[in-house]
């Protein structure tokens, strides 16, 4: 069932618009047109790990790049009793590097890569100050060598111009202790906008490692949490549904628990309690 078909009229306020994840696929009968390996960049990430662990669930290939490959673990979302353990699966494919390293993204793409999620992260005084911008521009200049064409990257509420989609707080940290790296949020977006792929742009609330719910609001407002869970399933469709209503844009996305949130930056957001 496409995405598109998913999509309610019935949303509450005219500013938000219910994304409604499908149930687990057949892969035997599939309406996307790429199918389905995909790369996936920062792949032992807590979102990255969703989009990997979701992905093999699914029946699709992953091959994943991330500088600390021990760090892929069943993510705490979808994992269930198995959460925090590590993660391997015959479909999977992990390569320890650095998207900042050229010939370490071309490695991924010595695969046939039919999608691409980007889900960079890491704090700056560890990765540059240029990390997201420098290794997004690397892994779009391979898919071009390669022939990719379909990419989601996830970014954050704030960047671009959803500024005035975060709350007052969370302006204030964008403007002082994470001004650079909302610097380079900024310019890895731009990059991306005028890559001339088929990019989609996932801007996520504030993100907690709850289970999914399977209901994801694109919203115009201000943002609400949401799981990981729930990004990692948007993230999924837009590489791999042919019809995505939302290529060449760049949402909002919250889950269904309200239109407004304080920046949780507990170790429990984390993952790390």
């Amino acid at each position: 069932m496409k995405i598109a078909s998913l999509l309610t009229a019935a949303a509450a306020v005219g500013t938000t618009s219910a994304f409604v994840a499908p149930q687990q696929r057949n892969t035997a009968s599939t309406t996307t047109s790429l199918d389905a390996t995909i790369a996936v960049f920062g792949a032992s990430g807590l979102t990255a790990q969703e989009c990997v662990y979701q992905a093999i669930k699914d029946g699709d290939k992953v091959v994943g790049l991330t500088r600390n490959p021990s760090n892929l673990l069943v993510p705490k979302g979808s994992g269930g009793a198995d959460a925090e353990k590590p993660f391997s699966d015959p479909n999977l494919t992990v390569i320890a590097g650095d998207v900042t390293n050229a010939a370490d993204v071309a490695k991924v793409f010595e695969n046939d890569i039919d999608g691409v999620i980007i889900a960079l992260g890491g704090k700056t005084s560890d990765v540059g100050v240029t990390m997201l911008t420098d290794g997004t521009n690397n892994i779009m200049a391979a898919m071009k060598d390669k022939g990719v064409k379909r990419v989601a990257v996830v970014t954050s509420i704030g960047a671009g111009d959803s500024k005035d989609q975060a709350p007052f707080a969370f302006k204030i940290l964008m403007m002082t202790v994470m001004k650079k790296i909302f610097t380079d949020k900024n310019n890895q977006e731009e990059a991306v906008v005028n890559s001339g792929l088929e990019y989609c742009i996932v801007r996520p609330g504030g993100l907690t490692v709850d289970p999914p719910t399977g209901v994801i609001n694109v919203i115009d407002g201000e943002a609400g949490s949401i799981p990981r869970a729930d990004v990692a399933q948007f993230c999924l469709e837009a590489v791999k549904d042919a019809d995505f209503p939302y290529v060449g844009q760049t949402p909002c996305i919250s889950s269904v628990g309200g239109t407004s949130w304080v920046k949780d930056r507990s170790k429990a957001a984390r993952g790390e309690m």
